[in-house]
């Protein structure tokens, strides 16, 4: 597709990547093989050595995944894309591809739980040390930065409490002092959000989330420049091998098709939500950037797109209170997952922020009395009805 820069997002969504077959095949096919023929022995040594392209090897030449990854990249406004097995996978990568003993990486302490377990407990093994700063100040980005310091990472929107930093202002700190800004952009996707445009110079994603939208596979990604990627990140998918599947890659091609009217849905059903909750006597605090009372709602709407899918909320009381409305649920599933058509809820403090330390989680602002919400496609007022079933008894 030669002419691709000039297609809007919705269509790359669609079209981007694909090429077909003798086939003929409308809808790309799975390629369930791992492993590819040569036509002689001297086509498979330029295949090894590089000097001709083609498919070699499953674990990092693949039509199905690579049709993912190209439609990926060109809805993020990026030069190529790595798929990887997961999204901690696709953290991974990016890290030990790009880092070496004796460096260092400022991380936003607003991140997933074991985003934040990663950084602390795994890459030190490596010689490769995190200071973790507050996502919203600026002042404390630049501060943590050494001369090892090589790497800036960050989640916006924050999850669990949607706060939204602006990647503009940290490129710029970024790049003043020679570093990358690697941007987890899962909350948004590239509907709603593309950090690149900003000044990010890596884009990663959980596509288990909204990129499949159905919660059925695991996978993740990593976009960015072709210099910047080929090299040392894809050498270490290629080597290490956290590889996606073929088969995973082929639904979460299916999850890009709808992803347009899918994040407008679910920003709709969370904005709804969000206003409800915000009016109800026994809600001490809504974190929602749609909301106008969200300390970054006019960044959120310069930024982005839409506001997502994402709703966090603090009841009144503490644990006791939250698990009674969580268990009082009887449509949203109890579940840490997110980004799917089925509404979610969950209570990060002792689910996905648990292996935090008390005063890491106090940093952090995850209360006990804070309950996540992935809001879904269902009829608000169902969903609605099934939170007051248990605010009402509190």
């Amino acid at each position: 597709m030669s002419d691709k820069q000039n297609l809007g997002t919705n269509t790359l969504a669609i079209r981007a990547g694909q090429l077909r077959t003798h086939e003929g095949e409308n809808s790309e096919p799975i390629f369930a093989t791992s492993s590819f023929v040569f036509k002689n022995a001297e086509e498979a040594a330029a295949r090894f050595s590089g000097d001709a392209p083609g498919n070699i090897y499953s674990r990092f030449t693949n039509p199905t995944v690579r049709t993912f990854e190209q439609r990926l990249a060109a809805m993020e406004g990026g030069e190529r894309c790595i798929a990887t097995s997961s999204g901690m996978s696709a953290i991974l990568t990016t890290c030990l591809g790009l880092l070496k003993a004796g460096d260092h990486l400022v991380s936003s302490r607003s991140i997933f739980g074991t985003t934040v377990g990663l950084f602390d407990n795994v890459l030190p093994k490596f010689g490769i040390e995190t200071t973790f700063v507050d996502l919203i100040d600026y002042d404390e980005w630049e501060k943590a930065i050494t001369p090892a310091t090589r790497l800036l990472f960050l989640e916006t929107p924050s999850n669990p409490l949607t706060e939204i930093a602006d990647i503009r202002r940290l490129a710029e700190i970024a790049h003043k002092h020679d570093c990358l800004l690697v941007v987890d952009n899962c909350l948004c996707t590239p509907i709603l959000q593309k950090p690149i445009e900003y000044g990010a110079d890596i884009v990663i994603h959980s596509a288990t989330k909204y990129l499949d939208g159905q919660g059925r596979c695991v996978g993740g990604a990593i976009i960015g420049s072709d210099d910047l990627l080929k090299e040392d990140v894809f050498g270490f998918l290629r080597t290490a091998g956290p590889t996606m599947s073929p088969f995973n890659a082929w639904v979460f091609l299916k999850g890009l098709e709808t992803l347009n009217v899918r994040m407008k849905a679910h920003g709709e059903n969370a904005l709804l939500l969000a206003q409800w909750l915000d009016d109800h006597e026994k809600v001490e605090k809504v974190y929602y950037p749609g909301l106008q009372s969200h300390p970054q709602h006019e960044l959120a709407k310069t930024q982005q797109n839409g506001f997502g899918g994402l709703v966090s909320f603090e009841v009144q009381g503490g644990q006791k209170e939250a698990w009674h409305i969580i268990d009082s649920t009887e449509l949203f599933s109890i579940t840490a997952n997110l980004g799917d058509t089925k509404s979610t809820i969950t209570h990060p403090a002792t689910t996905t922020h648990h292996r935090l330390t008390d005063e890491q989680r106090e940093e952090a602002g995850i209360k006990q009395e804070m309950i996540r919400l992935s809001v879904g496609l269902e009829d608000t007022d169902d969903l609605i009805r099934d939170l007051e079933r248990g605010l009402a008894r509190i």
